[in-house]
């Protein structure tokens, strides 16, 4: 069975049987509805970490020494107190009593709070362990007992790192502290209300951080109205009919459904690059919907039947879009190749995502738009129109004729400049940067007062409190990255501590330092400070610290059981393990260092560290998700313009007999994809967790505008001359590309008023990518394939050997307009 007997067949279901297609669709329509209330939304950072080394080795150190920063394990509320001086005792009091109403509240499941008031509050009295205890130790202090116990606790490195970067040792003030509240359960029920309601109770100057913002939702409520609303205006301008514009609108929301539907019944959750699959579906949907009436209206124009009308159509359209299903899916399913979760399940939804398209828009809307003309053929509803889009005559199909004109009167000198340029604007693009930032992913503190105006429920909410916490933590707050050291080893040995600690000499660069040594937490520390809080242990390890150091290096079994069996347990096991076989070790990063130099710096003493050694910490995690993320866009560029070629050469040879013709089509697309990304180094903006997969983007709606041009012109090239095979193209198939280009562009590009600002930026430059598209294939594919022509025909002539290939020995002919 060739392609043309399946083509023969699918037509005699469209056009024979139009009701009996209608109904399977609806049906199937009916299954995947029901796949959308499976959904799961996914969202955070951690869904595009997990598979990294350095996520690994975190979540290796949180499951043997607790949570190092918001690991799985426990939840943690994060409160920040601003005030004159929130090192004041009453401040402090404020704090401490919030602290014991959040212990008491037995919903909450409190397990511990890390607070500079509780530091104070143990200066004051070491024996006060509760909130209650540590509450009443400040209350029973003077204030200058308090700044006394504030300046012994600024000795801690630790101390300082919870108040704001004003805090002045000798003064004993501050004017902001962060306070860490851990809960017994990683999820609980209403967690931050609950929360909020205590602090109420205190009438304190205290805020809690709150949870990520659910920006995406807001962008969502807050575009896809305007979008739609746009999209339905240009629709309606393209198709000119109201019946057709529904058909059309229905089609589109059935694609949405189905692929949607289809991440419920797979169990795949929607995270964040989901938003970049509608508008992909939806500019593929309108191409494709709009191809296939301007093409039925061609025929019904010259006044042939319906059902006629509608074979010859999909007959030529089927093929098309069967070519540009088949290289999107393989710009998309490249993605999977990807180490990022995320990016792989996206690349994999997308792909399915595009052939549903092909199924409802060349199968189901021409049975559908059957069905409805033969209906209407049979009552009083009125055809409202059967006129193309670019048909000759119009002011749109003048303008549609331009680059051929240009093909015409210099194809090679005019292809050559435009190569010339892009090679030049893809030489520039490749200085192009990629980032992982977390505040990429957030709205802004404050939204615009444009967008309050709105009316419930568009209006985005007027502030984000999490995005105010963090804004204010970056402008008051050091800070210095931690490093976490996964440390591997007999750690009973009598050297062990000693080798820990001399690891720190001379540290790299980025590292913070104490003299010529790295500020660092671990097992030694907790040592040192629980021997100046028991005399009976600090006698422990003078008898066996041989050089005086205060760091044991004798009988350490000794050492580890009395410090296993004393308070300070729990302290130790966030440092080493009960077995002694493994350790955790704690430095600081410098807070302007680069991500770059952290990574490699660390990995470098990792490498060299006594002890077997891995590396983690947000500033490593971050940078090998960027470099991830820039090595999944390269391997998929790779991958996906590889692929295209290679199924576009053989779809031609297939389709067409016209294999060279794939190369023809790519070129366009190349042009499209350099001008995008040198309009993105140009604007500073750099690839991300979203825009990454604009390339796979570009490259699907370039093949998309480029293979409908090329293909019309290989059905008209049977019978016509070259110059009126692509003034046909041009003016029929360039007629569709237009309305496809409003409709899209306009429609994907009010994503900029987006509250997620990636969301901003990807409809931005999905807008860039839909117009960069439709300008190569109108202006530059002409003289791509008139070039094409004549090197073909030029082979032909001194080979005598052009199979499969068929040129009409015509003299070129320029069409006219009537």
């Amino acid at each position: 069975m060739n392609h043309q007997q399946v083509i023969n067949w699918v037509d005699d279901r469209i056009t024979v049987s139009p009701g009996w297609v209608v109904i399977f669709f609806l049906t199937l329509t009916i299954v995947f509805v029901i796949g959308l209330g499976n959904v799961e939304q996914e969202t955070g950072t951690s869904q595009f970490t997990e598979d990294l080394e350095s996520q690994q080795t975190l979540d290796d150190l949180n499951r043997e020494f607790g949570d190092s920063f918001g690991g799985e394990r426990t939840a943690r509320t994060n409160l920040l107190q601003r005030s004159a001086n929130v090192l004041s005792k009453p401040a402090l009091v404020r704090m401490l009593r919030v602290q014991k109403r959040l212990a008491a509240h037995e919903g909450l499941r409190v397990t511990s709070a890390d607070s500079a008031a509780g530091t104070v509050a143990t200066e004051l009295n070491p024996d006060a362990t509760t909130p209650a205890e540590k509450l009443r130790a400040v209350k029973r202090a003077t204030p200058k007992e308090i700044d006394a116990a504030v300046r012994d606790a600024a000795a801690n490195d630790a101390f300082g790192a919870t108040l704001s970067d004003d805090f002045n040792r000798e003064s004993a003030t501050a004017s902001a502290a962060e306070t860490t509240v851990v809960h017994g359960a990683d999820t609980i029920e209403d967690r931050e209300q609950r929360v909020e309601s205590v602090i109420d109770t205190v009438d304190a100057d205290i805020k809690i951080q709150g949870g990520w913002p659910s920006a995406i939702n807001a962008s969502l409520l807050l575009t896809l109205p305007a979008a739609l609303l746009l999209i339905i205006g240009f629709l309606a301008i393209a198709y000119r009919d109201p019946i057709d514009l529904l058909l059309g609108i229905v089609a589109l929301l059935m694609t949405l459904v189905w692929t949607f539907g289809f991440l419920g019944i797979a169990g795949i959750p929607f995270n964040l690059l989901m938003i970049s699959v509608p508008p992909l579906l939806i500019a593929v949907g309108v191409d494709f919907g709009i191809h296939t009436v301007n093409r039925y209206r061609e025929e019904r124009f010259e006044g042939r039947d319906i059902g006629p009308s509608m074979r010859t159509a999909t007959d030529q359209l089927l093929v098309a879009f069967f070519i540009v299903t088949g290289t999107t899916v393989i710009g998309f399913i490249t993605n999977t190749v990807s180490e990022l979760g995320p990016i792989s399940d996206i690349g994999l939804v997308a792909a399915i995502g595009i052939v549903f398209t092909l199924g409802i828009f060349g199968v189901f809307l021409p049975a559908a738009k059957v069905l409805v003309d033969t209906w209407r053929g049979q009552s009083i509803v009125p055809t409202f129109t059967r006129r193309p889009l670019g048909s000759s005559g119009s002011i749109l199909g003048r303008f549609l004729r331009v680059g051929v004109i240009i093909a015409d009167r210099a194809a090679g000198p005019f292809l050559a400049v435009m190569l010339i340029a892009s090679a030049s604007a893809g030489v520039y693009a490749t200085g192009i940067d990629s980032s992982f930032e977390v505040a990429d992913q957030l709205p802004p503190e404050n939204t615009a007062d444009s967008l309050q105006a709105l009316p419930e429920p568009f209006a985005p909410p007027e502030s984000y409190q999490y995005v105010e916490y963090r804004n204010y933590k970056q402008r008051h707050f050091s800070d210095n990255s931690s490093i976490l050291l996964y440390v591997r080893g007999q750690l009973d040995d009598d050297h062990a501590l000693e080798v820990i600690h001399d690891a720190g000499h001379d540290p790299p660069s980025t590292f913070v330092r104490d003299g010529r040594y790295a500020v660092a937490r671990s097992i030694v520390t907790v040592i040192k400070s629980h021997a100046e809080q028991d005399s009976d242990f600090q006698r422990l390890v003078d008898r066996n610290d041989q050089n005086n150091n205060g760091i044991p290096d004798d009988n350490l079994d000794d050492i580890y059981a009395a410090l296993l069996s004393s308070p300070a347990r729990d302290q130790a096991l966030q440092y080493i393990s009960p077995d002694q076989r493994s350790a955790k070790v704690v430095y600081m990063a410098e807070e302007d260092a680069r991500k770059l130099t952290v990574t490699s710096q660390t990995r470098a003493f990792a490498s060299n560290y006594p002890y077997e050694a891995s590396a983690s910490g947000n500033k490593l995690i971050y940078r090998d998700l960027t470099t991830s993320l820039m090595g999944s866009i390269i391997k998929s560029l790779l991958l996906a313009l590889g692929g295209a070629v290679a199924f576009l050469l053989l779809a031609y040879r297939v389709f067409d007999d016209r294999p060279s013709l794939g190369i023809a089509n790519m070129i366009p697309i190349a042009m499209t994809v350099a001008a995008v990304v040198a309009t993105m180094r140009y604007l500073g903006i750099s690839f991300n967790i979203i825009n990454g997969m604009l390339v796979s983007l570009t490259i699907g709606l370039g093949i998309d505008y480029t293979v409908h041009f090329t293909h019309r012109f290989v059905d008209e090239l049977e019978t016509a001359p070259l110059q009126m095979a692509l003034n046909s193209a041009a003016q029929n198939t360039g007629g569709a590309l237009t309305g496809s280009l409003m409709t899209t562009a306009c429609g994907m590009g009010v994503l900029v008023l987006a509250v997620n600002p990636l969301v901003g930026v990807f409809g931005l430059l999905t807008g860039l990518s839909v117009l960069y598209a439709y300008l190569s294939t109108i202006f530059v594919l002409p003289s791509v394939l008139v070039v094409w022509h004549r090197a073909k025909t030029w082979w032909a002539a001194h080979t005598g050997d052009a199979p499969g290939e068929r040129f009409s020995s015509a003299a070129p002919e320029t069409a006219t307009d009537d």
